[in-house]
């Protein structure tokens, strides 16, 4: 691979697929090596050919962040430090400490107390009420509430934990992201596994949009410092991952256009000054003809590359903003493109809709098709023996799983 010199330098934290997604589109981009720090020997990143891979198991605690930063300063001292996260907890970690980041630190994200706020689903559906953005119907459940509480919808309900970060650092036997719930007695068990295992903050119950993973998408966005809506790519999700601890990570994507969901999430935006980067999750409610908002997360989302792959490299609007502030005009996702993380022939199996079908495999035989994890100049052995094992475990996964 061949390297080019540039006046910054991304370091992202994280390991996984959201990590490498943003380093390739910095290489394609830039021709650059992104710093990506992670706690394992584990995972996309690690192995890359792109990437300066740093290991430590506590890049996750204050202390051991603002130290490595601090030093990674000092190195790229003649450089911006353009600085990521692949997710809450890390995002969370930087916007916490943004004062303390050396001066040569970019951090391009909203506020903390902002950002804070923005990952509890509760606070984000009181905003979505504000702007007249749709989210589907909602009881909120306390640990002071017990299990005193009528729900006003039928079964099978959602059941998720309200704000994320907390919720994990906190294990149970059986913890699972989202919950699908089939009556009240099966609702009242898991209610007091999550609050037994200690966690502090609400718990959302929600009506169960109908319809399998094909009414799902996805709304990536980019927010320059001024606050100004400057990209949006939408991809309907036709395909999620079905493992309880994955459950909800898209699986397979096709980018598409739709102005009117897209000035539904401008106006949010732009109606609480937001910046940088944010992905919402969305689901086609043919009920009432409705595109129903389930969160926001405050950063690029873990299936980022698909918006690099449509043509708007991720990459490309942090360095035009923070780097060399220019002035970008709004730009809309368009053409169709597929991506996916698992074989064609799972995508093929597991989708279910005759229309979509017909699409996965048109754009297939085009080759307007992306896997993010392999990339052709990124050809290092055992970490390529290491994806494709990776890969070839969705045949095992959706078996077992998928329902």
């Amino acid at each position: 691979m061949q390297f080019k010199e540039r006046e910054f330098i991304p370091v992202i934290l994280g390991s996984d697929i959201n990590t490498y997604s943003v380093a390739r589109a910095f290489y394609e981009e830039y021709q650059i090596k992104s710093v990506v720090i992670g706690k394992y020997q584990s995972g996309p990143s690690n192995g890359s050919l792109m990437i300066d891979y740093i290991e430590d198991v506590h890049i996750d605690q204050t202390e051991t962040f603002l130290k490595i930063i601090e030093q990674l300063s000092k190195k790229y001292q003649d450089k911006k430090i353009i600085l990521l996260g692949a997710g809450d907890n890390y995002i969370n970690m930087i916007t916490n400490k943004h004062s303390q980041l050396p001066d040569n630190v970019i951090a391009p994200f909203i506020p903390h107390e902002l950002m804070n706020n923005l990952q509890k689903k509760d606070y984000f559906y009181e905003l979505c009420e504000e702007v007249g953005v749709d989210y589907p119907d909602t009881l909120l459940i306390s640990r002071e509430m017990g299990l005193d509480f009528d729900v006003p919808f039928e079964y099978p309900v959602i059941l998720k934990s309200s704000e994320s970060i907390h919720y994990w650092e906190y294990p149970f036997e059986g913890q699972e992201k989202v919950y699908i719930i089939d009556n009240r007695e099966e609702l009242n068990e898991i209610i007091k596994k999550i609050y037994n295992s200690g966690y502090p903050e609400k718990l959302i119950v929600q009506d169960m949009i109908p319809g399998n993973d094909e009414y799902m998408y996805v709304l990536t966005s980019y927010s320059d410092q001024s606050g100004k809506v400057v990209m949006m790519c939408l991809g309907n999700v036709l395909l999620e991952e079905h493992t309880p601890l994955g459950k909800g990570n898209h699986a397979v994507i096709i980018t598409e256009r739709n102005e009117e969901l897209m000035k539904q999430a401008r106006e949010f935006l732009e109606n609480i000054h937001y910046v940088g980067f944010s992905n919402f999750d969305i689901k086609y409610d043919y009920r009432d003809g409705k595109y129903k908002f389930f969160e926001i997360n405050t950063r690029q989302g873990r299936s980022n590359y698909y918006v690099t792959a449509s043509g708007f490299n991720v990459a490309r609007y942090l360095v035009e903003d923070y780097i060399y502030n220019k002035q970008m005009d709004l730009e809309l996702s368009k053409d169709p493109y597929l991506w996916t993380v698992v074989p064609d022939r799972v995508a093929l199996r597991y989708v279910k809709q005759e229309e979509n079908v017909k699409k996965l495999k048109q754009l297939m035989n085009e080759g307007k098709e992306v896997n993010p994890l392999f990339y052709k100049p990124d050809n290092a052995f055992y970490r390529r023996l290491r994806m494709i094992k990776a890969t070839l475990s969705h045949y095992h996964k959706f078996k077992k799983y998928y329902r």
